[in-house]
């Protein structure tokens, strides 16, 4: 580290004004990042992480969020005071960020190629051909697979993870002095979370690029950070290198995050236990098509002869990499996409019903989704988002008795009923989530796919929410397919694992097989890289 920090915050405050009302996020902070440092600055969801981050290159709502105390000062000069030529000068080339949320952050208008490219073009001047091989390259590099077939692609067509990737490659294109990476892994299966880090650590070394890591996963924060702040309540409450950090916590806040892991294991599974789900040889193929009459000449294979049993009371965990078919497999169990093979509901075959004919199973039949900003309409208050489906479903239901199930669903997932008259923009992500949960959950349906419920989670709340999602199956009887990257979730709450990859299941069985006696090196590979072990020839996963 240099005498002069790259980076230095200095009693920065951040307040939001809506109306007559003004909310401090932030009060009063001060860290600094000197060249080729990673600082991680942890907490949980509304702590004012990202609030600061975006402080930085001056992305919030002005005039609507203030700063009425604070310096920012890059490379000496104060963030805060500079004109907009100067902001725009650092934003995207000197300082880059990676955003928590893929899908509202790309242009969905616009092409993979384009969206990468025209940050190379506006601050490298680089022509159209330079500008794709560097695409190409940084693609690569943050593990898309086939990046030529890719690069036409606009962002509804990727994955979550794959999205994701593209998002760290738009960020890392002009190779930036200060990376601000918002829960840059968030969305990442296991492997490419490792490849992503060693990538972002790589380039630390090699052009002593610096970090500010924000994330609530301490799993990652041991492994990237030189220090850590913790944030609670808009507060930096502790300090100091990651090992004292971690050793030695001072704070009892800090105590609280490093004890916070979902716990507990699943009972095993009841084989004689009634089927609700039941899936047999399904395949979801898209075709690919080609030239003026559009034919077509391939096929991509989604899922590609999938059988799937999920029963009452049980969770069926699906994992896998990122494109491997597991959200593809889930809708199509759900039947919001296309499939062919027979597909059996609560004893019912549901894979030929018409989008009429399957309405009177949707309250039964429920989705939580992976991106809860995109699933959550940004018009309607969360009172009204969770009513939606009761007065679908129950249009019975008097005013006062869809508020009062919109109270009791809300203190269920350990959100205040008083925040029902408020909108989705107005949470976090975690907070977000736990909106669509209960959204699902209101209908007391029969079946859940739960689309990586927890993945924008703070540690703590993923354990809560691990807890209430066994507590109403419990209560309720219901059946879960569960879908993760997170295998530390799926050990705690899944009886059986399915492993994808490629559109196949290349091992199942009862969850305590998989992960304490892996079949495939595939498999192994997984659990590996999710619990920090090795994983031995024989197939048995030792410390």
């Amino acid at each position: 580290m240099s005498e002069q920090p790259l980076l230095s915050i200095r009693d920065l405050s951040v307040s939001f004004t809506q109306g007559a009302q003004e909310t401090l996020a932030v009060d009063h902070i001060s860290f600094d990042i000197g060249r080729g440092e990673t600082v991680a600055l942890v907490g949980e969801s509304g702590s004012g992480k990202s609030v600061s981050a975006l402080s930085v290159l001056r992305l919030l709502p002005y005039p609507a969020a203030s700063h009425p105390s604070g310096q920012i000062f890059y490379n000496g000069v104060d963030i805060l005071a500079a004109d907009e030529a100067t902001q725009r000068k650092v934003r995207g080339n000197e300082i880059s960020m990676i955003f928590q949320e893929p899908m509202t952050s790309l242009n969905p208008l616009h092409t993979i190629e384009r969206q990468i490219g025209e940050t190379l073009k506006l601050h490298r001047g680089m022509g159209d051909k330079a500008a794709r091989d560097r695409t190409l390259e940084l693609l690569t590099q943050v593990g898309i697979r086939d990046p030529e077939k890719r690069l036409d692609s606009f962002p509804h067509q990727l994955s979550g993870g794959q999205r994701q990737r593209v998002m760290i490659a738009m960020a890392l294109a002009n190779e930036p002095d200060l990376l601000i990476a918002d829960e840059p892994t968030t969305a990442l299966d296991v492997t490419v979370q490792a490849q992503i880090l060693e990538l972002l650590a790589d380039l630390r070394r090699k052009k002593s690029m610096s970090m500010l890591f924000i994330t609530h996963d301490l799993g990652i924060v041991r492994k990237v950070a030189d220090r850590v702040c913790v944030m609670t309540d808009g507060k930096i409450v502790e300090s100091g290198p990651t090992e004292q950090i971690f050793t030695n916590p001072q704070h009892e806040y800090t105590r609280h995050l490093i004890a916070a892991e979902p716990k507990g294991r699943p009972p095993k599974a009841d084989p004689n236990a009634e089927t609700v789900m039941q899936g047999d040889d399904i395949k979801v193929w898209f075709p690919v098509k080609k030239g003026l009459m559009r034919r077509t000449v391939d096929y991509i294979k989604g899922v590609d002869g999938v059988d799937v049993t999920v029963r009452a009371g049980q969770t069926l965990g699906v994992v896998g990499e990122s494109g491997s078919g597991k959200t593809t497999l889930g809708l199509a169990l759900a039947r919001m996409i296309a499939s062919k093979g027979e597909i059996r509901f609560d004893g019912q075959e549901i894979d030929r019903l018409s989008f009429r004919q399957m309405r009177p199973h949707r309250h039964a039949l429920q989705v939580v989704f992976q991106d809860p900003y995109g699933s959550l309409s940004p018009r309607m208050s969360v009172a009204e988002i969770i009513q939606e489906g009761l007065r679908i479903h129950q249009p019975g239901l008097s005013a006062e008795e869809r508020d009062a199930m919109v109270v009791d669903v809300l203190k269920e997932v350990d959100l205040d009923p008083e925040s029902r008259f408020r909108y989705p923009h107005e949470f976090s992500g975690g907070q977000r989530q736990r909106i669509a949960i209960a959204r699902a959950m209101v209908l007391k349906p029969r079946f859940v796919m739960l689309d990586e419920p927890t993945s924008a989670l703070d540690m703590s709340v993923q354990a809560q929410v691990v807890d209430l999602l066994r507590d109403l199956q419990k209560r309720h009887n219901l059946a879960y397919l569960f879908i993760s990257h997170d295998l530390k979730v799926v050990r705690a709450l899944a009886n059986e694992v399915i492993v994808m990859r490629a559109g196949k299941v290349v091992e199942a069985g009862p969850a305590e097989q998989i992960f304490d006696a892996p079949q495939t090196d595939y498999t192994r590979a997984l659990i590996a890289a999710a619990f920090n072990i090795e994983a031995t020839p024989g197939g048995v996963v030792s410390e």
